[in-house]
C-alpha cells in the first residue's frame, strides 16, 4: 500500500497511471489470480471512487519509481515471512523499517483469494473432495472453508515437529513409524496427517484409526482403500482395548477425547513410551464436578475464601477446570520424561480456541524422573483443591503404586 502526499490535481476518464498516481490518495498493488492464471493489478484509491488497471512487470516498476519520486511518503510491502516499510521525510531521507510478519499465510490471490498453506487450494485433494471440503476443482466450498483451515492449522503443528519424526524414521532404518489416534471421527484429520507424511514429506507411515461408530469406520476403511492409502486402516475399538504391535507406537493422537477419555489416551501413550503425544481434550468434567463437591473441604486454609469469588459463578469455574484439568496433565507428563507445550489450536466444532497438548518425549521412562513420585509443584496445585486427576491414578497405576499420599 502506498500513500500520496498530495492529492489535489485533476482526473479524467482516461487517466494515464501517471495522472492515476498523482491523484490518488493511495494506491494498492497485488497479484490476483483468476482462472489459473495470475496478474498484476494496481488499485488507486481517489476521492469516493476506486480505479483498477491491470499491469505488466513493466509498468509495475515505472508505477512504483514514479511514486517514490514525487508523490508518495510511505510504502509497505508484504511478504510470506517479513513486512518492509518505507518512509521519505520532507527532505527526501528515506528510512526503510522490516517487521516479521505475524500470518506467513501470504494472500497470492485477490479474486480466488488463494492462500499459501500446507494444503492449497487450486489443487484438489480426492480426500477432500470425498469428504466434502473441496470441488472436483480444488476449490474450497464455502461452507466448509472454517474446517478446511483447522486442517492447515493442524499440520502447521505437525510441520513444528517433522524434524523429531524424521528422526524417528531414520532410528528404525526404513521401517515405517506407526501412529495411533483415538477417537478418530470423521476423519479428516487422520486422513490430512496421512496425505502429509506419506504423500508431501514421503515418510514411511502406518495410521490406525479407532473409534467406536461402526458405520463411521466403514466408511472412512472404504475411502481410504479408494485413495490408496495401504498405510492407513481403521477399526472399531477403543483406548482402554488397544494392544500396541511389535515395534512399539511412535506417536499417540486424541483429538477431541471427551473428559477422562484424554486421560486414558495419555496414559497409554506414557505406558508405551511414546516419543511423540498430540492430544486436544473437550469436556473437561471430572475436576469441574470435583471443585463443585470439594468446595467446602479443602485442607489448606483460606483456599475457599480465596477462589469463592471465581468458583460461585457456574461458567467461570466449567473454564477453571478445565485450564486446572490440562495443567496438571502437562505437569504429569514433564513428570514422566517429556516436554510439553500448550498451544492454542482452532477448531470450530466445538469451542471456538482449544488447547494442544503437544508432548515431546526427551528421555525413556528408565531415565526419567521416577513416575511414582510427581513433583513438588504438582502435588501443591493438587492438594489445593482437593481433587485426584484420572490421568495421576491411571499413571500410577500403569506403573504398579499406589496414588501418592497427599502433603499434610
Amino acid at each position: 500500500m502506498l500513500t500520496n502526499k498530495d492529492t489535489a490535481l485533476p482526473l479524467t476518464a482516461d487517466s494515464s497511471l501517471e495522472t492515476l498516481a498523482s491523484r490518488a490518495k493511495k494506491i494498492r498493488i497485488r497479484q490476483i489470480g483468476s482462472s489459473g492464471q495470475t496478474h498484476i493489478q494496481a488499485e488507486f484509491f481517489i476521492e469516493q471512487q476506486t480505479f483498477h488497471r491491470n499491469l505488466s512487470t513493466k509498468e509495475m516498476q515505472n508505477l512504483l519509481e514514479l511514486c517514490f519520486s514525487s508523490h508518495f511518503t510511505r510504502g509497505e510491502f508484504t511478504g510470506t515471512k517479513a513486512t518492509l516499510s518505507v518512509m521519505i521525510s520532507k527532505r527526501g531521507t528515506i528510512t526503510l523499517c522490516s517487521k516479521e510478519t505475524a500470518d506467513t499465510e501470504q494472500i497470492i490471490g485477490g479474486h480466488d483469494r488463494l492462500k499459501q498453506r500446507l494444503i492449497p487450494e487450486g489443487t484438489p485433494i480426492p480426500f477432500l473432495v470425498n469428504l466434502g471440503i473441496m470441488t472436483a476443482e480444488g476449490t474450497v466450498v464455502r461452507a466448509k472453508y472454517a474446517k478446511y483451515r483447522q486442517i492447515n492449522r493442524y499440520l502447521e503443528f505437525i510441520q513444528d515437529i517433522l524434524p523429531q519424526l524424521e528422526a524417528r524414521a531414520r532410528e528404525k532404518n526404513g521401517q515405517p513409524l506407526r501412529i495411533v489416534d483415538f477417537g478418530c471421527g470423521k476423519s479428516y484429520l487422520t486422513f490430512a496427517l496421512y496425505h502429509y507424511l506419506s504423500t508431501v514429506k514421503k515418510i514411511p507411515v502406518i495410521i490406525t484409526g479407532l473409534d467406536l461408530k461402526q458405520d463411521v469406520i466403514e466408511h472412512c476403511s472404504l475411502l481410504a482403500r479408494q485413495y490408496g492409502y495401504a498405510g492407513l486402516s481403521f477399526s472399531v475399538g477403543d483406548i482402554a482395548h488397544y494392544t500396541a504391535e511389535l515395534g512399539g507406537i511412535d506417536m499417540v493422537v486424541s483429538l477431541h477425547a471427551c473428559d477422562t477419555a484424554t486421560d486414558y489416551a495419555l496414559a497409554q501413550a506414557v505406558q508405551w513410551n511414546t516419543p511423540i503425544i498430540f492430544a486436544v481434550p473437550c469436556c473437561q468434567h471430572e475436576l469441574n464436578s470435583q471443585l463443585d463437591k470439594n468446595t467446602t473441604d479443602r485442607k489448606q486454609p483460606n483456599t475457599k475464601d480465596l477462589f469463592e469469588p471465581l468458583l460461585r459463578h457456574g461458567l467461570m469455574r466449567e473454564r477453571f477446570a478445565a485450564l486446572l484439568t490440562d495443567t496438571l496433565r502437562a505437569e504429569l507428563l514433564e513428570n514422566a520424561g517429556y516436554r510439553v507445550q500448550l498451544v492454542e489450536f482452532i477448531d470450530m466444532s466445538h469451542t471456538p480456541k482449544n488447547i494442544l497438548i503437544r508432548a515431546i518425549r526427551e528421555s525413556s521412562r528408565e531415565e526419567s524422573t521416577n513416575v511414582k513420585t510427581p513433583s513438588q509443584a504438582y502435588r501443591a496445585l493438587r492438594d489445593a483443591f482437593s481433587i485426584t486427576p484420572t490421568l495421576e491414578t491411571e499413571l500410577f497405576a500403569s506403573a504398579g503404586a499406589d496414588t501418592p499420599p497427599r502433603d499434610s
